[in-house]
C-alpha cells in the first residue's frame, strides 16, 4: 500500500480548509484516510498551519511520499528539516 501525504478539503463553499492526512494514494482526494496530521487555513491573514511534526516524521520514514503543497507546508512547519536530521543521524 502506498500512502501519501497529502490535503483534503473540509469547511463551507468558497471557504475552503484543509486537514493534512496520510491516506492510501488510490483512495479519492475526500475518501478514507488513515490519520489526521493537521490542519491548514490558506484564507486566514496569514495562513494558519498546525501540524504534528513528529507523526509526519514518522509517516516519512515509513516511505509516505508528501505532495507539491504538502512538501511546501511540511518545510514551513520544520518537519523536513527534523527529518533530514533524523535521517543523516543514522
Amino acid at each position: 500500500m502506498a500512502v501519501k501525504l497529502r490535503l483534503t478539503r473540509i469547511g463551507k463553499k468558497k471557504q475552503p480548509q484543509y486537514r493534512i492526512v496520510a491516506a492510501d494514494s488510490r483512495s479519492p482526494r475526500d475518501g478514507r484516510f488513515i490519520e489526521i496530521l493537521g490542519h491548514y487555513d490558506p484564507r486566514q491573514d496569514p495562513s494558519s498551519l498546525t501540524l504534528d511534526n513528529d507523526r509526519a516524521v514518522a509517516w516519512l520514514k515509513e516511505g509516505a511520499q508528501p505532495t507539491e503543497r504538502v512538501a511546501k507546508l511540511l518545510k514551513v512547519s520544520g518537519a523536513t528539516e527534523q527529518f533530514e536530521a533524523e535521517k543523516a543521524a543514522k
